[in-house]
């Protein structure tokens, strides 16, 4: 089966001929469209943060929360940009919703979007690999079909950004219409686009999108919607993970040393059940067992 020929060719840090991708694409969008804005999971589950293009840690961090489809995965958003091999990043993951879609869910991020991965390396690396923006214009269509959010034995939500003053229950999540870009307002922009913080209402972002909020809402919203915990990623974390607001939130990084310059360390959350998870903590991959290719003309960590 040509999906076995795509993880064995992706295993190597290896893109796929454009046919195969185009393939790859299409497969992976007739699962996509059959799922939900908020997907639901079963435990166990190994939630997964940013990757950002960094293929040798993305492929350690199977091996230290081990693989597919022994283990069922929930990645968060933000699979591309700043990083050296997104393409591999993104092939990698897409190949493994079109062996495992009941396996694996991938959830749309803040750089799955034409601006910002325009902006920020995806799309350059796609004409240096491809010779032309087609790759990338697949991929765009991809990433329109992410689910938001996802939610795990009904009790946890993940997202990739945070909540929405717009978005007070989850029904209204379930309505939002996502197959479009990411606008630069309203309801699925905040999703992926905020963050928390120690406000007391609703603050606006100094990202230019998304709001800030505060411990209060996040009790509301997990309240109001029999939720115990709400999983995030979108900021960097320098210890892999951080909890606030009395455990009602938790920030989740799966980037080693981010941009290769950041120093810090990774972490996945592994649910046994919707009560019980323990983050599994991880490095980067030593650089004698990475390839680096020449490096960057243009500076896309801002």
């Amino acid at each position: 089966m040509i999906i076995d020929e795509w993880i064995e060719l992706t295993e190597q840090c290896t893109y796929l001929p454009e046919k195969d991708f185009r393939e790859l694409c299409e497969l992976v969008c007739d699962v996509l469209v059959e799922e939900s804005n908020l997907q639901p999971i079963s435990s166990p589950v190994t939630v997964c943060g940013d990757i950002h293009g960094q293929y040798y840690d993305l492929m350690e961090l199977f091996s230290i929360a081990g693989p597919l489809p022994d283990t069922s995965y929930i990645f968060m958003g933000d699979f591309v940009d700043r990083g050296y091999y997104s393409i591999e990043t993104l092939t990698r993951l897409l190949v493994m919703k079109a062996k495992y879609p009941d396996k694996i869910i991938l959830l749309r991020g803040n750089h799955e979007s034409r601006l910002v991965s325009t902006d920020y390396g995806f799309y350059d690396e796609c004409l240096l690999k491809y010779g032309n923006p087609n790759i990338w214009r697949m991929c765009c269509q991809v990433f329109d079909l992410l689910p938001i959010a996802a939610l795990i034995d009904e009790q946890v939500m993940c997202v990739h950004g945070g909540l929405s003053p717009l978005v007070k229950t989850l029904d209204q999540l379930r309505t939002i219409p996502r197959d479009r870009e990411i606008p630069s307002e309203g309801a699925l922009c905040d999703l992926v686009w905020s963050d928390p913080d120690e406000v007391v209402n609703w603050t606006r972002s100094q990202r230019g999108a998304g709001w800030l909020f505060g411990g209060g809402i996040v009790s509301m919203f997990n309240h109001l919607n029999d939720l115990t915990l709400i999983c995030r990623s979108h900021q960097l974390v320098m210890d892999g993970f951080k909890i606030m607001f009395e455990g009602k939130l938790a920030t989740v990084w799966s980037a080693p040393n981010y941009y290769y310059r950041c120093g810090n360390i990774a972490s996945v959350f592994s649910f046994s059940d919707a009560d019980t998870y323990e983050p599994k903590l991880f490095d980067a991959v030593p650089n004698h067992k990475r390839v680096s290719p020449a490096k960057r003309a243009l500076p896309y960590f801002v």
